[in-house]
């Protein structure tokens, strides 16, 4: 029986809402639209938008993606 998933912590703490500011800023300031990133990112335009929204937790690996798109430094998105 598989066990029931717990909520996710953090998605809607201070820490987090900042972290998708600076995500919407990065995309921003690479001239992107959500369909572009998406592209990019291999994902499609709901992903990118979840992820904006906090609807969507981002791992390391998806940030160090989205730091290479955006043409900015992993450092970027933790200020």
């Amino acid at each position: 029986m598989a066990t029931p998933r717990r909520p996710i912590r953090g998605m809607h703490t201070p820490r987090y809402r900042r972290f998708v500011k600076r995500l919407i800023l990065a995309r921003e300031k690479a001239a992107m639209t959500q369909k572009q990133a998406a592209d990019a990112l291999g994902q499609r335009e709901p992903w990118v938008s979840k992820c904006e929204a906090g609807q969507r937790r981002v791992d390391v690996i998806e940030l160090l993606d989205f730091a290479r798109v955006y043409r900015v430094p992993l450092a970027f998105f933790l200020k």
